[in-house]
């Protein structure tokens, strides 16, 4: 598995822009939506439905991704590329034509399937073009996009739905796909493994169907009610022993047995399945702590998750230097300290903790993020082959979708179970406490009660966001004592 060599290509500083404008258009889709969302709902009702928008494009985009890792060591990154890309933007201009929720859910499941080749493949493309020793600082240039797409995202679809149409939302990413499809029709040589090899048809729908039932139970567990979840889950259950079982003896395994014969891709796969489990505790409860506890606004609350995002990209670049100068494994365990670190401190935030607080430990956060995702990546790709390159960068990124999915799920069953034993004659308290209409009915001895015991809740969320980011340390040890080379 030593076969690094990139290609010799001419003129890679317009396939690095192709890939971050391509990079641009899958991550600016996730903030984008989500602040049209109550315009949409507004015009199109099913609210009801709204978890259904995000839950359907996370699901097809998660199942998909090892699909299109595999298929792109099989048919060509170029080929697949265009292919995703093509299903994302078709995706992406019939949602603005939805004329129902229905609709809507449906066309966001096809851009789905579309968004789940664009990260693995960028990032793999990316591996092809640059030797070893220079793909640390590329891919971070790949990281600094999901930064700047947190910021321009939420102004840029407040601005759209407040002037124009809301279907422009998803009409702004045509352009920016079309032109990068151009520039790797121009630039990019397809090359690929030239043995003859088949898709392990039996593999992907065995692996379709497993993360999907698990994906469905885990994401809308609430709504599904205790014993639809379970059954869900048996049948992840039994499809993933067949699974497992149909790989051991497939002549194509969908998942190369290289994969998990070597400790880096192991650990690569282990770690971001911890760190996507480890984002979702502040992600989606560092806002309920600043607007429930704190009583702040909106604003305030993706302001601090603004910093977590700023500081990923910022430590991703500061990687590429650190590795070249120590190794991977003490890059890597660097990040998971200062994770640990920021994980800590979420400990420390009490209802008087200033709203600058969190975001600074956000950001100490975020800069741990950045820094072991981006060093068990290059690691891994280092690692890995021409021929098995990208399932192996897929692999990485399905194992963060899959944490991060996980993550919820665990991290909102403390926080209700701990709501639950606190508060038990209590209807939802989080959002009594978060509207401000049901936060002023409320009075002054039952409201403090309320918060001591959210408060108390959370801080149990963060000590498991704590506890996942001590196992990315042990896992960071697996990462080999080496330079890029």
């Amino acid at each position: 598995m030593s076969e690094n060599i990139a290609n010799p290509v001419t003129q890679r500083h317009w396939i690095l822009i192709a890939s971050m404008l391509a990079m641009f258009m899958a991550a600016i889709e996730v903030t984008i939506v989500a602040t049209a969302m109550p315009t949409i709902i507004a015009e199109l009702g099913g609210f009801s439905q709204f978890g259904w928008v995000f839950s359907i494009y996370l699901l097809t985009q998660t199942v998909s991704v090892p699909i299109y890792g595999r298929l792109a060591d099989l048919w060509g990154r170029k080929r697949m590329f265009f292919i995703s890309t093509g299903l994302f933007l078709c995706g992406s201009v019939l949602c603005g034509f939805a004329s129902n929720m229905g609709w809507l859910i449906l066309f966001r499941a096809l851009q789905g399937l579309g968004a789940g080749a664009i990260m693995p493949l960028t990032s793999t493309i990316i591996a092809d073009v640059y030797p070893p020793k220079e793909r640390a600082g590329i891919q971070s240039w790949l990281s600094s996009v999901w930064g700047v797409a947190a910021i321009v995202g939420p102004l840029t679809g407040a601005w759209l739905v407040q002037h124009f149409n809301w279907a422009l939302i998803f009409w702004v990413n045509v352009p920016i796909g079309i032109i990068s499809m151009l520039l790797l029709t121009r630039f990019f040589p397809e090359s690929k493994d030239k043995s003859p090899h088949r898709l392990n048809l039996t593999g992907s729908a065995l692996l379709m169907l497993t993360v999907s039932a698990l994906l469905v139970a885990l994401l809308q567990a609430e709504s599904l009610g205790l014993l639809l979840v379970a059954e869900l889950v048996i049948v992840a259950g039994i499809a993933g022993y067949a699974l497992l079982h149909h790989e051991r003896n497939a002549s194509e395994p969908l998942f190369p047995m290289a994969i998990w014969r070597s400790r880096t891709l192991l650990a690569g796969n282990a770690g971001n399945l911890l760190i996507g489990a480890a984002m979702m505790g502040i992600s989606a409860f560092l806002p309920t702590w600043i607007q429930g506890v704190n009583g702040g606004t909106p604003l305030q609350a993706g302001s601090a998750l603004a910093m977590m995002s700023i500081g990923w990209p910022l430590a991703s670049t500061l990687s590429g230097c650190l590795m070249q100068r120590t190794s991977y494994r003490f890059t890597a365990l660097l990040g998971s300290l200062l994770l640990i670190a920021g994980t800590t401190l979420l400990l420390t935030l009490h209802r008087e903790s200033p709203v600058w607080h969190a975001g600074f430990f956000a950001f100490v956060i975020g800069t741990g993020m950045g820094m072991t995702s981006i060093t068990f990546l290059i690691a891994v790709q280092n690692t890995a082959n021409f021929a098995i390159r990208g399932i192996c960068t897929a692999s990485i990124m399905f194992s963060r979708m899959l944490g991060s999915a996980l993550g919820t799920a665990l991290m909102g069953a403390v926080l209700n179970y701990n709501l639950l034993l606190r508060l038990p004659e209590s209807n939802d308290p989080v959002q009594q406490v978060m509207s401000h209409s049901q936060r002023a009915a409320i009075d002054t001895d039952s409201l403090q009660h309320m918060l001591n015991a959210i408060e108390l809740s959370l801080h149990w969320v963060f000590a498991v966001s704590l506890g996942v980011a001590v196992m990315s340390l042990l896992v960071s040890r697996m990462i080999p004592a080496l330079k890029p080379h």
